[in-house]
């Protein structure tokens, strides 16, 4: 139920997130999902991709500064109100959440969590009956 994403810290000039997106796609290597917070200086993208191993090890040979983090994702229904829901369940669990990013393809839509402790909050979400993506189902998407 734990997803690997990496966090790739790109310095803010043209052409480093294509680089990345050059190297993932020349070694066949999917991003299924990402995410960029930028500052002045630098930005972060976590991507979530289909060989997060070879991905780090690839990108660490290009002299990019990268980290694999654990993550969940959660499948809920891509309707108003349902991550709601689900927020609520976490919030009076007390699972804090450090970042969140989305994306829906038709019905459904796939939340991935960094939430301050995985274990505890893949332990809430299972308890409470709502469906985690397998790292494994997520890369095929």
């Amino acid at each position: 139920m734990i997803i690997k994403q990496l966090s790739v810290f790109l310095e803010n000039k043209s052409g480093r997130l294509n680089e990345v997106a050059r190297l993932l796609g020349d070694a066949n290597i999917n991003m299924t999902a990402f995410s960029i917070a930028d500052t002045s200086d630098f930005g972060i993208l976590r991507v979530v991709v289909s060989n997060p191993e070879e991905a780090l090890k690839i990108l660490k040979e290009n002299h990019f500064s990268v980290q694999l983090t654990d993550v969940v994702c959660l499948l809920c229904p891509n309707k108003p109100g349902a991550l709601s829901k689900a927020l609520e369940i976490l919030d009076v669990e007390n699972i804090p959440i450090e970042y969140m990013y989305a994306f829906s393809t038709g019905n459904s839509a796939n939340i991935v969590i960094r939430p301050a402790n995985v274990q505890k909050c893949i332990e809430v979400l299972q308890k409470h009956k709502l469906e985690l993506v397998k790292s494994s189902d997520l890369y095929k998407i």
